[in-house]
């Protein structure tokens, strides 16, 4: 996703419910490399990162973060029973996770060549396009849809920047990302100095995407994430 405004606290409830290898007052998350929601390089892991260490420690728990790529944040939250689970993810139901209630909004569209803007008014309009997406992500529910029953082309790469570099040389039409990431790496990624007067946001977004934690389905994910809705109640 980046996939930021967060707020989380916590209470304590349940604790048996947390596996031996659990320490309650100690989460374990994973996260991503998506400045400037979360990122390992920056400051206190990103403004994301920074406000969900804020709301756990205003409740008396502490929690780590581990920046993962994104698959591997994902499988090894599902494999580890040390992990509570992921962040920030969209709200997608097909997804197996305890979601958390809105934790911030991302502004998720495409990303275009200045050159060849491209005006659309639905998914209809982008029939035939180059589109680049990101290994793993999930964008919305009909776009998603459309790519997978062949109705849109879509290119997948591992990172935004990859598909921002694609973009920038012709070799997309568009790109999936979110208007705040692309803001940050146009500013702050070397790969992409010589060719941000190349790349524009396109006026159309896709969704304002709401933005969660995903619990883990196991007891100690669950009981994290009673632990979080009271204390976001709070």
């Amino acid at each position: 996703m980046q996939p930021l405004r967060f707020a989380i606290p916590f209470a304590v409830v349940a604790v048996c419910a947390f596996s031996t290898t659990t320490v309650a007052d100690n989460f374990q998350l994973n996260s991503l490399d998506w400045p400037p929601y979360t990122g390992a390089k920056l400051a206190e892991q990103g403004s994301s990162a920074k406000a969900v260490k804020e709301i756990y420690a205003s409740a008396g728990h502490n929690v780590s973060i581990k920046i993962l790529p994104w698959q591997r944040a994902v499988d090894t939250a599902k494999s580890d029973p040390n992990i509570v689970g992921y962040f920030p993810e969209y709200h997608d139901t097909s997804l197996d996770c305890v979601f958390s209630d809105p934790i911030g909004t991302g502004p998720l569209g495409f990303a275009q060549n200045s050159s060849k803007p491209i005006a659309w008014q639905s998914l209809d309009d982008l029939k035939g396009l180059r589109i680049g997406v990101v290994a793993g992500y999930v964008n919305t529910t009909e776009f998603d849809q459309r790519v997978s029953t062949g109705q849109l082309s879509a290119d997948a790469t591992q990172s935004d920047e990859q598909n921002l570099i694609k973009l920038a040389n012709g070799r997309l039409d568009l790109a999936v990302i979110d208007r705040n990431v692309m803001a940050y790496l146009i500013d702050n990624s070397p790969k992409l100095a010589s060719l941000k007067d190349k790349l524009q946001f396109n006026d159309t977004l896709l969704e304002d995407k709401t933005l969660h934690i995903c619990f883990t389905q196991d007891a100690s994910g669950q009981a994290a994430a009673e632990l979080f809705k009271q204390a976001q109640s709070n």
